[in-house]
């Protein structure tokens, strides 16, 4: 589990969860049912027929004899402890062997390593899990744009709202919606985005875009759905928190708001 924050060390709404196929990171709020994925390792690993994954270990090793790299990995073992493989994933040029893994406040998973043969700045983080320079980026942490935003190559660069894409800053918010009745709920659509629970799940379906949106509108908690015309597949949503700008046309989100 995260830490809830930096003065309060009790658990946070992100949690590692390790699964028969996959470690998967997850994101829980008061609105939502059950914890939401928003990022998954099935594509790393390559296992058995019929195998699962039963342990998962981070460790650290020379590159080489002489020790100047080491690789930061995680261990996995087949059901019946069977040594499966291993995924590197960073190489620091220096002894790294006093080194740790955490699941940030931010829901990023992170190495965080010290090194004993400097005065100061002895603490690097040498691997970070979602970056600017990886795929997925950033844009896949949940509140990587706080409460509402639209996020591409890993910046909050729009606040979505009924009219039109507007600057984002930290204020961002989506309208709040009092009422339950479908007569005083509308939406606005958002072009080209998925919302971070889309990347590793299925949704629901195959569906009609108009079945999709009854489908938010009987649900007094459903903040917005999204829904990719390609696929016919719907998602709802307890929590909006950050979209992802992505270059497929078919892919929309569709914001509840109140009817003016």
């Amino acid at each position: 589990m995260s830490r809830a924050s930096a003065q309060d060390n009790s658990n946070g709404p992100y949690s590692f969860v390790l699964e028969p196929k996959m470690f998967g990171l997850y994101y829980k709020s008061n609105n939502s049912p059950k914890p939401m994925i928003y990022f998954s390792s099935e594509s790393f690993y390559s296992l058995s027929k019929g195998k699962n994954i039963e342990s998962l270990t981070f460790t650290c090793e020379p590159d080489t004899d002489e020790g100047f790299a080491y690789n930061l990995m995680l261990e996995y073992n087949e059901t019946d402890s069977t040594p499966a493989g291993n995924l590197i994933l960073s190489r620091p040029k220096y002894n790294s062997t006093l080194t740790y893994l955490r699941l940030g406040i931010d829901g990023n998973l992170k190495a965080n390593t010290f090194y004993t043969k400097v005065d100061w700045g002895a603490w690097e983080v040498t691997y970070t899990l979602l970056s600017r320079n990886s795929d997925p980026s950033e844009c896949q942490l949940p509140e990587r744009c706080g409460k509402f935003g639209l996020c591409e190559d890993s910046q909050c660069v729009a606040c979505p709202s009924s009219n039109g894409l507007l600057g984002w800053s930290k204020e961002c918010e989506a309208q709040k919606v009092s009422s339950c009745k479908p007569n005083d709920i509308s939406y606005f659509r958002v072009d080209g985005v998925d919302h971070f629970m889309s990347k590793y799940t299925k949704g629901n379906g195959p569906m009609t875009l108009d079945a999709c949106g009854k489908k938010c509108t009987s649900d007094c908690k459903c903040l917005g759905y999204f829904y990719h015309s390609d696929t016919s597949r719907c998602w709802i949503a307890y929590d909006l928190k950050t979209l992802t700008k992505v270059a497929n046309s078919t892919h929309f989100g569709y914001i509840k708001v109140p009817k003016n």
